[in-house]
């Protein structure tokens, strides 16, 4: 973990209300995985003065060199001014923070479910995993499809299932339809969005009396990132409190459910 600054190559409104980011990648993120996140510390001076998680989103060979991206919704005060970042722009870091996704060696199939944002740490993921030639299946949710990740911006061997709650694109309904059905052919799965959809996840693996574990990343509001502050606490129902940003953000959602 280190505080760094970064500039900003690319700035750009993706899709819907979702804007992306590029930066320098600096050199103490050349080992992180998918899952681990930065603390972000945006405005001007000392206001606002507390930082925001934003997950990895993905790495990329820049014209001058590596960046990262980072994926959010503009959704207040905070995003607004990223999202108002322009070329050159700097800003600073902590990271890279929290336990990423940890993938199994000698499986293949891959399923990754993503509600809304949550897709921003996974579609890095499953770029990881067709590199390491297995079968990924990414599962897209959201109200609407101005909520959905463009597909032709993936890579084209990832199978990709898009369900929207208004049926304006994929199938309608839920992400757990789509993850019932796929639930017996994958050997690992991975998931990040709102606590509902995770909640609910767990509960068809529970009902499918399925013993395969379920890699929830949890987002959580995070005041500092590294186990000083406590707000990002949850609370596992067999009892004992969990902290988001050390403890995760990846979780094994039936040690937060069951």
């Amino acid at each position: 973990m280190e505080r760094f600054t970064s500039s900003v190559t690319d700035s750009s409104l993706l899709y819907g209300n979702t804007h992306i980011l590029w930066l320098d990648q600096p050199q103490v993120l050349n080992n992180c995985r998918p899952g681990e996140f930065l603390m972000t510390y945006i405005g001007d001076g000392h206001d606002p003065l507390l930082g925001r998680a934003l997950s990895i989103h993905r790495l990329r060979e820049g014209i001058n060199g590596p960046e990262f991206g980072l994926l959010f919704d503009v959704v207040g005060r905070g995003t607004h001014w990223l999202a108002q970042r322009n070329i050159g722009d700097q800003i600073s870091f902590v990271g890279p923070l929290g336990h990423g996704f940890e993938v199994r060696p000698r499986v293949n199939q891959m399923l990754l479910v993503g509600g809304g944002i949550g897709c921003a740490p996974l579609i890095w993921l499953a770029e990881e995993l067709i590199a390491d030639d297995r079968n990924v299946t990414l599962v897209l949710g959201g109200r609407s499809k101005e909520q959905i990740f463009p597909s032709q911006l993936l890579p084209p061997e990832i199978e990709i299932v898009v369900t929207t709650e208004d049926g304006s694109l994929g199938e309608k309904g839920l992400v757990t339809g789509p993850f019932k059905r796929l639930l017996p052919w994958s050997d690992q799965v991975f998931a990040c969005g709102p606590d509902p959809m995770f909640e609910a996840l767990y509960q068809v693996t529970k009902q499918a009396g399925s013993g395969k574990s379920l890699q929830g990343l949890l987002e959580g509001r995070m005041a500092c990132g590294f186990g000083i502050c406590y707000s990002c606490a949850v609370f596992p129902k067999k009892g004992g409190v969990r902290l988001i940003c050390t403890d995760g953000p990846q979780f094994d959602l039936k040690e937060i459910y069951s």
